[in-house]
């Protein structure tokens, strides 16, 4: 049989107070810090005193049983001047609230908690991580013969999104024009047939990612692909190359069916595709505060900590029984019960669920090209480049007076 050779190009879809404060507790926090002006959060800073309902709108998300106040964020520095406050961006007063604490790390999943920031960076900080950071993908897949039951095109789209376990920053970025070379390109190949055994059992019955086979001289046949190599890439990569998970399936087959492909690597950013994205997902939300509007005694202090156990604690017997809220992030499955409860009549004025609107809780899921704090550095830098830039092109426009 004729060996029939074709090119397919990888295509698919895109794809304040603390925590927990009694409301004395927390006006006499929030005091003290105005009166150095910083929020008693460590979030942004003011110079004078806020009157306590607008403190709390500024500071706070109050997440009511049908619907939530104050989610906005003010950055005008003159949002409060009839006041007498001065809400304009203080570096020292910035430095000082600034925060991150990684509260867990497990493999390629890291989560860490950042105060001190607005929702317009950190949301910044996610979509870089999502969109700019770059990887290494399957971007050309050349059959020579596929006579499995899945499509050219599906399979092409299927490899495509196998994540590789290489740093993209030991190689370049390749235009269209420039030719395949070990500096902008990686070659994979995959040739599996399936056979029936003598014992009556099957062998490559299942085509996975672990199937792939890194050629470091470049391709087999750089007559059909254009693609030589100089020098092999072991020195390049001394690691080698693979992907990140070997048990990926991308095809099964029968006996007698045949995939035999080389894949073309290159660099790019999940901006133009997503399989170039390096992490699954990256997210955050705002830290959850539950907040005793005022202490609950007796019965009703029975009752809200039998609603909600572990997260409030009961103080005390008979009359003189009282409860303290407990740690929030341990019960986050009973947030929204704090929620309803807090538009239930006879518990409305004891407990309220809020968000701190500068305290974020940040995942990252990276796929494994990336360490997830080699992402959020690789983020940090990408945002301050852009910052120079808007300095450098503020500073090419003449000073006027308007």
């Amino acid at each position: 049989m004729a060996r029939t050779k074709h090119k397919a190009r990888v295509a698919g879809g895109e794809g304040g107070a603390g925590p927990t404060a009694q409301p004395g507790a927390a006006g006499a926090a929030q005091g003290a810090a105005a009166a150095a002006g910083q929020a008693a959060d460590g979030g942004p800073s003011t110079s004078g005193r806020l009157p306590d309902n607008l403190e709390l709108a500024r500071t706070r998300v109050v997440c009511g049983p049908d619907m939530n106040l104050h989610t906005t964020s003010t950055i005008a520095a003159t949002q409060w001047a009839s006041l007498g406050v001065d809400a304009s961006f203080d570096l020292d007063s910035f430095r000082r609230g600034f925060n991150i604490d990684i509260t867990r790390y497990e493999g390629d999943d890291m989560e860490f908690e950042m105060k001190g920031v607005s929702c317009a960076l950190a949301n910044s900080l996610r979509r870089i991580m999502i969109s700019e950071a770059p990887t290494m993908a399957i971007e050309h897949v050349f059959i020579v013969n596929n006579t499995s039951v899945i499509q050219d095109e599906v399979l092409a789209h299927r490899l495509g999104l196998i994540p590789l376990k290489v740093d993209p920053r030991l190689f370049q970025y390749k235009s269209k024009e420039e030719s395949p070379s070990e500096h902008n390109t990686i070659v994979l190949k995959l040739k599996v047939e399936c056979r029936r055994l003598p014992n009556g059992s099957m062998e490559n019955e299942c085509v996975y990612s672990r199937d792939l086979q890194w050629l470091p001289l470049g391709s087999e046949m750089p007559d059909e692909t254009s693609c030589r190599f100089a020098s092999s890439q072991e020195a390049l990569v001394p690691g080698g190359v693979r992907p990140v998970h070997d048990d990926i399936l991308i095809a099964k087959m029968r006996p007698g069916q045949v995939i035999e492909l080389e894949c073309h690597c290159i660099k790019g950013v999940g901006d133009e595709h997503a399989k170039w994205s390096p992490v699954a997902t990256t997210w955050y939300r705002l830290m959850p505060e539950v907040v005793l509007l005022q202490q609950p005694h007796g019965d009703v202090a029975r009752a809200l900590a039998e609603q909600l156990p572990g997260l409030l604690a009961l103080q005390g017997t008979g009359d003189a029984a009282t409860v303290t809220v407990g740690d929030v992030r341990k019960h986050d499955k009973l947030l929204e019960k704090v929620r309803r409860l807090s538009g239930e009549e006879q518990y409305k004025q004891y407990i309220q669920l809020r968000k701190i609107k500068d305290h974020f809780i940040f995942t990252i899921e990276s796929t494994g090209a990336w360490r997830p704090h080699e992402l959020f550095n690789y983020a940090v830098s990408v945002m301050m480049s852009k910052c120079d830039k808007v300095l450098e092109g503020l500073q090419a426009f003449p000073q006027r007076s308007f």
